[in-house]
């Protein structure tokens, strides 16, 4: 029994991402960026239950590719999509209101090809290589969920955020280094980029609410590349 465990929290994961896509299709953005962060709650576990019952398997990888997906690339483009919805459009554009917000799913496909990315790339043992799809998610929702009704009023609002899928989906594949917050020792000395993130993300959520964490997510990309962090094993 213990080696289905995995692969159910998988599962649970994959659920999860497909009812937020459900609410985001009913507008619903804040139950939607709820049940991607429960989603990501499924994705911590899955891996680690995997680790700790030793039945790590390739189908459970492939499986947590494809849920990672749904919760993290097709939910996320969901809530972009009905975003684009509502929003005012210049004069020019507004002949394609019934068409432009499907390009949100562009960042879902780019979403995808990260994951099969990471699948197959070995240097990504104490980093990333790329913006992982979870962080993306979690800067769209909370972004939208935080100031959508703000933008929704402002036509040049709607290039912005054609201008960010862009930036998402380039970022989700670059070859831009990020740091991981993994600890092998607790001290200060080696872990100088991880303290500083954390301590300046606390003001962060304490003043901007639920935007700030598209703001620490947007912190998250600029340290990592000034700080240009290894990501292989030395």
């Amino acid at each position: 029994m213990k080696k289905h465990i995995p692969n159910s929290i998988t599962c649970c994961n994959l659920i999860s991402g497909c009812i937020a896509t459900a609410f985001a299709f009913g507008g619903n953005i804040e139950m939607a960026l709820l049940w991607i962060i429960i989603g990501a709650v499924f994705d911590f576990f899955d891996g680690m239950t995997a680790r700790l019952l030793h039945v790590s398997s390739p189908i459970g990888k492939e499986l947590d590719s494809l849920a990672d997906d749904v919760t993290f690339g097709v939910a996320p483009s969901t809530i972009i999509f009905s975003q684009l919805q509502v929003m005012a459009y210049p004069t020019m554009l507004e002949p394609l209101r019934d068409y432009l917000p499907f390009v949100a799913y562009i960042m879902a496909a780019f979403s995808a090809l990260r994951l099969a990315k990471f699948n197959l790339d070995e240097r990504q043992a104490l980093g990333f290589i790329g913006l992982p799809t979870p962080a993306n998610a979690l800067f769209w929702g909370s972004l939208l969920v935080g100031v959508g009704n703000k933008m929704e009023n402002h036509d040049w609002m709607l290039y912005i955020v054609l201008i960010g899928i862009a930036i998402s989906s380039w970022l989700l594949v670059s070859e831009i280094p990020m740091f991981a917050l993994k600890f092998k020792q607790w001290g200060w000395k080696g872990n100088e980029v991880k303290y500083i993130f954390l301590l300046t993300c606390i003001p962060l959520l304490l003043v901007f609410g639920i935007t700030s964490f598209a703001i620490i997510i947007a912190w998250y990309v600029i340290l990592s590349i000034i700080v240009k962090p290894s990501t292989a094993k030395g």
